[in-house]
């Protein structure tokens, strides 16, 4: 039996969750999350939304910051309607019944207290202490259980999408494959509207901010489908994540840097003003890179994060998530520098949209982290990523409410042909270690054209093993995990291959130079080489 709904919406992040609650307006919504649905990227950001929300603040200011971010590879188009349509997003979210912090002394309905961050040139970063994406996920999903039109089914893994042009008809998305984990069965989720909101890929790193869910399920799937992705050899690195074997993904966040936390090697020397003159305020990309010029120069293992010349109890009431983990792990972030190193957060590219989250494919959207708008362009701006979900999350509900309903086809079933039950589930770890580990060591933060060639091999000898596995045996969460990050990682070499500059997060040891000739999108599609395009 086949689930039929009038939108398929795969991810429940800010901006799955964001558009479900306005398309349930017209239709019927089928969310499905591959873990529960308050686990996803939303959920773990600290800093806040990007916003003109103050007096002083100007559109034109916050489109100037975004621009200099991306090393001038952003579509100013979308830049400036993101950032216009900014606040009321954020409106939007209050009235759903997400809480922000206030100014000090503040009362009911005044200002909001703003933060400031690396890379912006003024306060306007709208934040509930230290943990925004967990109240901003709190308050949309009590929003989205309590809306009749919205079915959520927890503990389902999209497989693959399902197009027409598998089956002799025309090239169009008609839903998903869907894997429900707890039964092992496969079902078959049909759809006049598919939306990827899947969020990011940090799992392809040894080291990320990200949550075990980050596995770049949406590109993946996209891609294999024939959908154009773009710009993915620019990878964001968060510079200040915790340095501790046990830590698991726990970052800093940038607003500490914005209060005055200070860079400084292990024997204490605050080094971020020989870097750039921003100092500890310069985008994550230099900043990235400036942390790990010095660790590889001293040879140590981390630089330390010191905000200890604050007042006492100012970082207890500031950030009170951040304070509370640190000292779970043994460390006074008030009274001490931290450890820190960077570690893989944002993937700036992804699938191919325009200015309403349609892909390449009819019947097929990319919405958040998964997609390539073009906001963020070679490097993101601190707390511009809450908002590009808000935005294009409302953006794609606005336009399917405007279409007319597609048709609902007849497909196939799931078939699982001849696999049987696998006792060699050895080769999941081995390979999902492996990947992680040499995108870690080839394709980091400094690349080169050897790294480059190295991972590529490396990478189609472990798809060609991950395939056969796949082809072979019963599928499971683990698997299709490791076989997307394995085509993320694909993308992410194709991509940084064609790329023969140095520009904003993308660094080549045989191209340091930026090339102001290539400041155009890298594209790739299925069975078509990376190669730069004009606009």
């Amino acid at each position: 039996m086949s689930i039929v709904c009038d939108f398929l919406v795969i991810g429940s992040g800010i901006a799955g969750l964001s558009f479900s609650l306005e398309a349930a307006e017209k239709g019927e919504v089928c969310l499905v999350t591959k873990r529960a649905i308050e686990e996803s990227n939303t959920r773990y950001a600290q800093g806040g939304i990007a916003a003109v929300l103050a007096e002083g603040d100007s559109f034109e200011a916050h489109i100037k910051d975004t621009l200099i971010a991306g090393a001038m590879l952003s579509h100013e188009r979308v830049v400036s309607l993101c950032v216009t349509e900014g606040p009321a997003r954020v409106r939007w979210l209050q009235e759903q019944g997400a809480q922000f912090d206030k100014a000090h002394g503040a009362g009911e309905g005044s200002d909001l207290d703003l933060h400031l961050e690396g890379g912006h040139s003024a306060r306007r970063i709208a934040h509930t202490a230290d943990m925004t994406g967990r109240e901003v996920e709190r308050a949309l999903v009590a929003a989205v259980r309590a809306h009749k039109n919205i079915r959520v089914l927890e503990e389902h893994m999209a497989i693959d999408l399902i197009t027409l042009a598998k089956y002799g008809g025309p090239e169009v998305c008609a839903g998903a494959y869907v894997l429900d984990v707890a039964t092992a069965k496969t079902e078959t989720v049909l759809a006049r509207e598919t939306v990827l909101a899947t969020g990011g890929a940090g799992k392809v790193y040894l080291y990320t901010t990200n949550p075990d869910i980050a596995t770049g399920d949406g590109i993946a799937m996209a891609y294999r489908a024939g959908a154009e992705c773009a710009n993915m050899e620019f990878y964001q690195f968060h510079p200040t994540a915790l340095f501790h074997p046990q830590a698991k993904n726990f970052l800093l966040t940038e607003a500490l840097r914005g209060e005055g936390a200070v860079l400084r090697t292990t024997r204490g020397h605050a080094f971020m003003k020989a870097h750039d003159p921003r100092a500890e305020l310069a985008p994550r990309d230099i900043v990235a890179r400036a942390i790990d010029y010095e660790m590889k120069r001293t040879g140590a293992e981390h630089v330390l994060l010191d905000i200890t010349g604050k007042p006492p109890g100012f970082v207890e009431e500031r950030f009170p998530g951040i304070y509370a983990e640190c000292k779970r792990w043994g460390f006074d972030l008030a009274n001490e520098p931290i450890p820190v190193v960077p570690a893989a957060h944002f993937c700036c590219g992804g699938v191919s949209t325009d200015l309403e989250g349609r892909t390449t494919i009819p019947g097929l959207w990319a919405i958040g982290e998964c997609a390539h708008t073009g906001l963020h362009g070679a490097n993101r701006l601190a707390s511009n990523s809450l908002l590009e979900g808000l935005v294009f999350g409302h953006r794609a509900a606005i336009a399917m409410k405007r279409a007319e309903s597609r048709q609902i086809p007849d497909v196939p079933d799931w078939d699982a042909g001849e696999a049987g039950t696998s006792d060699e589930a050895v080769v999941i770890t081995q390979n999902w270690d492996e990947l992680r580990r040499l995108m870690w060591n080839y394709v980091g933060i400094v690349r080169g054209n050897k790294r480059l060639r190295r991972a590529a091999r490396r990478i189609a000898l472990l798809q060609e093993e991950i395939a056969e596995y796949y082809w072979n045996y019963f599928i499971t969460r683990d698997l299709l995990e490791l076989r997307n990050i394995a085509t993320v990682a694909e993308l992410i070499v194709g991509c940084a291959s064609a790329r023969r500059e140095s520009r904003g997060l993308h660094y080549t040891l045989d191209y340091p130079e930026l090339d102001q000739k290539q400041a155009r999108d890298t594209v790739v599609k299925r069975g078509v080489p990376a190669y730069l395009r004009g606009r």
